[in-house]
């Protein structure tokens, strides 16, 4: 399976922040995406999810015979750096409702107990409006849906950096698990997480998206030459 980004571009008035970006995302492998404030990380990802309409250029899902599939919402898990969840529910009657909705998708379906133990969300908090949950927590819970749906695209726009060390680990391990079956892209800005967690690193610059070598991706000075090619295409 392949995510497919045609010369997609998108600009903001004059401010064109995607210019004919082109890559191509396997199933197997965790992607960094790398790129410095303003680059346009979260733009690329809702444009990929489609919560922003592109100017030019196409997104497509490719199976393992480079046939296209549809790519609509229930292909694509969204983890947003900023989380949107209703918070007039609880976290317990919240996933309730979402494991409802996506019941007849979700494979080997566990208890609600068990998914909250998952990710050390209490029972007492699970209890509680979200409304009254921490950032980290309400990152958790949006973890926590794609894990239950499993979706084959899952982007995470710095998912992990609110979250405890214990379970930033949990979770690591289990991206890692999932990266078999998922194309998994995941935005940060700390470059040691990326290293650590990715197969694969892209810097988004200037509107386009570059694979980094294999080669530098095993220097010592990885993040200092990052750095400077950052720098170098910015001022391109």
């Amino acid at each position: 399976m392949k995510l497919l980004l045609n010369d997609i571009e998108k600009k903001f008035g004059d401010k064109k922040v995607l210019n004919k970006a082109s890559f191509t995302f396997e199933k197997g492998k965790i992607y960094g995406l790398l790129g410095r404030n303003g680059a346009g990380k979260t733009t690329l990802f809702n444009c990929i999810s489609e919560e922003l309409e592109l100017d030019n250029g196409s997104v497509s899902l490719l199976d393992e015979n480079d046939n296209i599939i549809n790519l609509d919402h229930s292909k694509i898990g969204y983890v947003f750096s900023e989380p949107i969840l209703p918070d007039f529910l609880t976290g317990y009657e919240f996933l309730k409702f979402y494991i409802d909705i996506n019941k007849d998708s979700i494979e080997n379906i566990k208890s609600i107990d068990e998914y909250l133990k998952l990710i050390k969300i209490t029972k007492e908090d699970s209890y509680k409006l979200i409304k009254g949950y921490s950032h980290g927590m309400k990152n958790k819970i949006q973890m926590l849906c794609c894990i239950i749906t499993r979706p084959p695209v899952i982007l995470l726009d710095e998912p992990l950096t609110s979250f405890d060390v214990v379970v930033a680990l949990e979770m690591k391990k289990l991206l890692k698990e999932m990266k078999n079956d998922h194309i998994l892209i995941f935005s940060t800005h700390i470059m040691q997480l990326a290293v650590d967690l990715c197969d694969e690193l892209v810097i988004l610059n200037n509107g386009t998206l570059d694979k980094v070598d294999k080669a530098l991706l095993s220097s010592e000075n990885l993040e200092e030459k990052i750095i400077e090619l950052l720098k170098e295409n910015n001022d391109a």
